[in-house]
């Protein structure tokens, strides 16, 4: 494309006015959550609406920016913006500043800029850059790269420690099932999800066998329902399936029931490496734990804020559990028992229906593409908004543990405000030139 080319008539409307009238909407509710009538004035830099303002105009500056970028830039030098990315999330490390127990910022005087924010969309860059010049994600070394490209950034982010933003990659998994990976891998995935939970709750069962205690009984008669299982497959192989595939079928079974036994058995040390907050959450979770004065107040402020909002809310600015600050961290990881307390069922569904209504958006622009680059950047950009609604919206209302995860645009924070908005930008960018020839 070139340079003087008009990008203002290839614009995707639809996307840029989801993005604005998310943003307003979200700054409205900041504006709610952390309400002073001293300082009423939504341009008050004392307050947390005030910088949300200011973060806003930022946004809008770098997004209107980005849109002057050609495309080919962010596929030229997607490696080297991602490699900037991983530089800033070491140096944070080092030299970064300490906040509630994860060394995650650089302070800007009363400022702070969380780098990890700019992993997402540099993460998702470097591997469209990856997966578009492949043909298929179907050898070992592609899925070891991919795996890599996303890896990295995990690992710094996780010695932060930042584990919801770090979990946020889990959004790139559905970007290569798109591309290619085996559904077998996204279904021993969901498996090892599945006997996680089960290793946890069977061994809170208090069944005790005749050679073992209590505490481990659940988890060995786990195993033993698992060994059954696959002693009735190994049986329906060797009848039912024809001669040349049943040794294969065997290896399989074979190899699943050693996988399971172990994964079972390893379960207690996986989580005893969480810190003991984020073990006290899961056991909450999963009822295995009560705790409404501790980690799980939280969750129960949010949900009875929520359900005290009953179908078409309290009205803007009366809700009483937000008004009087009943509700931890109200502003920011909750801030969407705010939208819930004082716009009702009416409220929540109008906002879940807006992000729907964007991450399908994303889906329909990749559907369009021409460039195999901007069709995966445009599955990638799906998938991470996909992921943040689904858990900060199932942590508010006790379906998903709190692990800090940020409602998209309405959750206070200039990081994640100007972390989306490139996000967004960049995709506006890219499929602007759709009708041009890119790779």
């Amino acid at each position: 494309m070139r340079s003087r080319e008009r990008i203002a008539p290839n614009l995707d409307r639809v996307l840029l006015v989801l993005y604005l009238v998310l943003v307003v909407m979200g700054w409205a509710n900041i504006y709610s959550a952390a309400y002073d009538p001293d300082h009423a004035n939504i341009l008050d830099q004392s307050r947390e609406y005030g910088k949300q303002g200011l973060w806003i105009g930022v946004s809008l500056l770098i997004g209107a920016g980005i849109l002057f970028i050609q495309g080919r830039f962010f596929m030229d030098l997607a490696y080297a913006i991602y490699g900037g990315v991983l530089l800033l999330l070491v140096l944070v490390l080092l030299v970064g500043r300490e906040v509630n127990g994860a060394k995650a910022w650089f302070g800007v005087g009363s400022f702070g800029i969380q780098p990890a924010e700019f992993a997402k969309f540099a993460t998702a860059l470097a591997l469209t850059r990856y997966l578009s010049g492949l043909k298929a994600l179907a050898d070992l070394r592609s899925r070891i790269v991919s795996a890599i490209i996303i890896g990295a950034p995990v690992l710094l982010i996780m010695l932060q420690p930042d584990t919801g933003t770090a979990l946020v990659s889990g959004a790139f998994i559905l970007v290569l099932y798109r591309e290619g990976l085996s559904g077998n891998i996204l279904l021993l995935a969901i498996l090892a999800g599945v006997l996680s939970v089960l290793s946890l709750i069977m061994k809170e069962s208090l069944f005790a066998l005749p050679f073992t205690d209590a505490e481990l009984g659940g988890q060995y008669l786990l195993m033993l329902l698992i060994a059954g299982f696959a002693a009735l497959a190994w049986w329906f192989v060797r009848r039912f399936v024809v001669p040349r595939m049943r040794r294969r079928y065997q290896v399989l079974i074979a190899a699943g029931l050693l996988g399971s036994v172990v994964f079972i058995g390893s379960v207690d040390r996986l989580v005893e490496g969480l810190a003991p907050h984020q073990q006290t959450r899961i056991r909450i979770l999963l009822g295995l734990e009560e705790d409404p004065q501790g980690y799980g107040y939280n969750v129960k402020q949010s949900q009875t804020a929520i359900g005290s909002g009953g179908f078409s809310g309290k009205g803007y600015l009366e809700g009483t559990l937000t008004k009087y600050k009943y509700v931890p961290m109200q502003s920011t990881d909750f801030i969407f028992c705010t939208v819930g307390e004082e716009w009702g069922f009416l409220g929540t569904a109008t906002v879940v229906l807006l992000f729907t209504l964007l991450i399908l958006r994303c889906i329909a622009i990749s559907g369009r593409q021409r460039s195999k680059f901007t069709r995966i950047y445009a599955y990638c950009v799906a998938s991470i908004f996909f992921l943040h609604l689904m858990i900060n919206v199932g942590m508010t209302i006790g379906l998903a543990p709190v692990i800090g995860i940020p409602l998209p645009f309405f959750s206070y924070g200039g990081s994640s405000l100007i972390g989306f908005t490139i996000l967004l930008g960049i995709l506006l960018r890219l499929d602007a030139e759709r009708l041009a020839t890119l790779r």
